[in-house]
């Protein structure tokens, strides 16, 4: 039988959720317990009513009300304890797939990102809700409510048809209530959603916009947005909320007309008092959790919905196997006919691109913009995976090695750099929660940011924000370079590395790529400015995404000028536009 899409997800969702299968049993043996003795109240006013008031015994009233504050006191504590135990449940399930959730977002956004990725550790949350809601408890009473009514129905077969006819009303309710509000939920999270990325996009651009006199307009979209979400979740609460006030409705007049028609039964002498009472009574408890789970009915379908978005997110990125830790490289690269697209793309950014690069050289890539320089970048670095050909480091391709590892060993720096919250130490030890204080003053020293970091108010630890808060785009460039620089990689790839620098920083530059080369490792740098190139030793010219020229520096640069001065004498005797 062949698998459907999203199986292998389903699977790894179900082996989590079997791992309390044990606390699941304890709960549902609570919940007998629980239901039996919510027998007590019903017992209880029969017995006063038929028994106590008839003998005029206070003897037996206090009885019954000691046993009885006992076993509501048993029932307080089981009912306790299954919440505590299903919080735990919740609690363990998250636990469990925290790890795998967080890499599959990664993993997904950076190769094809789409909404199930971006809102995966919510799906994961949403579904930890429910495990740990009252909703859940309501699923392990609703089993005795057809017992519950039973019990009603050997008071009198009239009141027993009451109350099954009232709760398959309200069952119907239920049914009708998931399948009318799945949709305009559905469409309300999405929305949400929506607004929710729309606000983090403006606020991280937030200089830009208020720069550029674009806050008005910023404004207008995202309210557009904003609205959209909220016209979708007040209809979805509309409609949620009445069925849940219909059906709370319906199941007081149920109770109020049971206690009619018992008491009708009562005049005709074919029932006694107490049972009436203990009939209305042991209704509302039959119907209790079936209006609870209307009234929860959101957080359930939040967390079905959490449900298959993981479900499909985990099958589209399957767990990574466990690799042999090879020993560290050297610094000798070696890219074969190398084809790559970009996520979601159809067309290669990067087509049958060959070099390579051995340890102490500097290797310079240009081209025009979309050439497909920064693609190549991406691709170095174990991000994008090549659809074609090999990216081999001292032999081994780069799927061999641990996505963490290999980040050690190939630092990156990014055509735009992003700083995340912390110390600014923790950033350039790439969010370790211990920093190596050697190790990042070191890094910090190669990227000529030392000088400049040790004049900020706290120096290493000064706190910034995502971004870089008010740091300059030349101070937040050094400080990448210095993460770049942490680990001691043996490649380094740089994205266009000065576009935000200084002479002061692009001299740094050019002494950071001039110790790597003394050291025997190899650079890459993916530029536009001359300056750039100063220390390359060879040249990668791109264009369109293919291989136009490689060689020695001087000699690339040569034949370009040569090329383009018979391009100019070509289109000069031809009586073109110079």
């Amino acid at each position: 039988m062949k698998q459907t899409s999203n199986q292998k997800g389903l699977e790894e969702l179900r082996a989590a959720r079997r791992e309390s299968r044990r606390l699941y049993w304890g709960v549902g043996v609570f919940s007998f317990f629980a239901n039996l003795l919510m027998l007590t109240g019903p017992l209880y006013m029969l017995q006063v009513y038929d028994r106590v008031l008839g003998s005029r015994s206070e003897a037996t009233l206090l009885a019954l009300s000691v046993l009885v504050a006992f076993l509501y006191g048993v029932m307080g504590l089981l009912d306790f304890s299954r919440g505590r135990i299903l919080a735990r449940v919740g609690a363990r399930f998250q636990t469990r797939l925290d790890r795998r959730v967080f890499d599959a977002v990664l993993r997904k956004s950076a190769v094809a990102p789409d909404a199930n990725a971006q809102t995966g550790l919510r799906d994961l949350e949403s579904i930890q809700r429910l495990m740990s809601s009252p909703v859940l408890i309501s699923a392990f009473d609703i089993p005795w409510t057809p017992f519950f009514l039973a019990g009603i129905a050997l008071f009198h077969p009239w009141l027993g048809l009451l109350a099954i006819g009232g709760g398959g009303l309200l069952i119907a309710a239920t049914y009708l209530n998931q399948s009318v509000t799945r949709s305009p939920l559905l469409k309300a999270s999405t929305r949400t959603h929506r607004a929710e990325m729309l606000g983090e996009q403006i606020r991280t651009e937030s200089e830009m916009v208020q720069a550029m006199g674009m806050r008005t307009a910023a404004f207008d979209r995202w309210q557009s947005a904003r609205d959209a979400s909220l016209k979708a979740q007040v209809a979805a609460s509309d409609l949620s909320g009445g069925f849940t006030s219909t059906t709370k409705t319906f199941r007081l007049f149920l109770q109020s007309a049971m206690l009619g028609l018992g008491a009708y039964l009562v005049l005709l002498g074919e029932l006694t008092p107490g049972a009436m009472i203990a009939g209305s009574i042991l209704l509302g408890r039959a119907l209790a959790p079936i209006e609870l789970a209307i009234a929860q009915w959101q957080t359930v379908q939040r967390a079905r919905q959490g449900w298959n978005n993981l479900s499909e997110l985990l099958s589209a990125v399957p767990p990574e196997g466990a690799r042999t830790e090879l020993p560290a490289p050297k610094a000798h690269l070696d890219v074969h006919q190398l084809t790559v697209f970009p996520p979601g793309e159809k067309q290669a950014a990067l087509r049958g691109v060959t070099f390579a690069l051995q340890p102490g050289q500097a290797l310079g890539v240009i081209g025009p913009s979309g050439a497909g320089k920064s693609t190549l970048a991406r691709a170095l670095t174990g991000v994008w995976p090549p659809a074609a050909g090999k990216i081999r480091l001292d032999g081994a391709t780069l799927d061999q090695y641990d996505p963490d590892r290999l980040g050690e060993y190939i630092g990156y720096l990014p055509q735009r750099v992003q700083l995340f919250e912390g110390s600014i130490a923790e950033n350039i030890a790439r969010l370790s929660g211990t920093p190596d204080a050697e190790k990042v003053v070191a890094a910090a020293k190669k990227a000529a940011a030392h000088d400049m970091i040790v004049r900020l108010p706290d120096g290493y630890d000064t706190r910034i924000s995502q971004g870089g808060g008010r740091l300059s785009g030349g101070q937040i460039q050094r400080i990448g370079l210095a993460r770049a620089l942490y680990a001691d990689p043996v490649i380094l790839v740089l994205d266009e590395p000065n576009s935000n620098l200084d002479n002061e920083g692009s001299v740094a530059l050019n002494g950071a790529i001039k110790a790597m080369k003394a050291a025997g490792k190899s650079v890459l740098i993916m530029a536009h400015r001359p300056a750039a190139i100063q220390e390359c030793d060879l040249l990668l010219v791109i264009d369109g995404g293919l291989r136009t020229a490689f060689g020695p520096k001087d000699e690339v640069l040569r034949n370009m000028v040569v090329n383009h001065q018979q391009i100019q004498q070509a289109t000069g005797k031809g009586g073109g536009v110079q």
